[in-house]
């Protein structure tokens, strides 16, 4: 646990392993058994529930909760306001976690529901429910979220937006 900063009001549960460089902003709670690897920030007042594992150089913005056993992977950006679930049944008592492979991006204001893989490189649009699997390389968006097109079409897209953008800045 070198060098990581922690806000004020942080709540550790018992056995927290927090990795290098992680960076907690304020109000955060993480439960007991949890794994966050070095790099990875987390902005205030995001639940981290117990038993999960978060992945290297993960960004995970305010509002974020993210339930018991769900894994993320590495280079994971996770928009505020989210919820990543893993009951589908509350307070069954029977947890289907969710997983968050590498390097997907999910917007801000997405729900995704218990049992759901989120594969590599894929995206989900802000404001998604996620009700099943993204496939790896996709992007996915509405409600229920349903594929949209592929991630290499999506990252055209993004670019040819910011050239234009930086043509028409005063």
């Amino acid at each position: 646990m070198e060098k990581c900063k922690i806000g004020k009001g942080v709540i550790l549960g018992e056995n927290v392993i927090l990795g290098d460089g992680v960076v907690i902003w304020n109000y955060v709670v993480i439960g007991k058994n949890t794994r966050i690897g070095d790099g990875t920030r987390i902005g205030s007042f995001c639940d981290i529930g117990k038993d999960v594992i978060i992945g290297r150089n993960c960004i995970i913005q305010a509002h974020v909760t993210v339930s018991n056993m769900c894994k993320i992977g590495n280079n994971v950006f996770i928009g505020p306001n989210t919820s990543i679930l893993n009951d589908k049944f509350p307070n069954s008592e029977f947890l289907t976690p969710s997983i968050i492979k590498d390097n997907a991006i999910i917007g801000g204001g997405v729900i995704i529901l218990p049992n759901v893989i989120v594969g590599e490189n894929s995206m989900v649009a802000a404001g998604s429910i996620v009700t099943k699997d993204v496939p790896p390389g996709m992007v996915v968006k509405g409600i229920p979220a349903r594929t949209v097109m592929t991630k290499k079409e999506y990252e055209a897209k993004r670019l040819e937006f910011i050239r234009l953008r930086k043509n028409y800045q005063v």
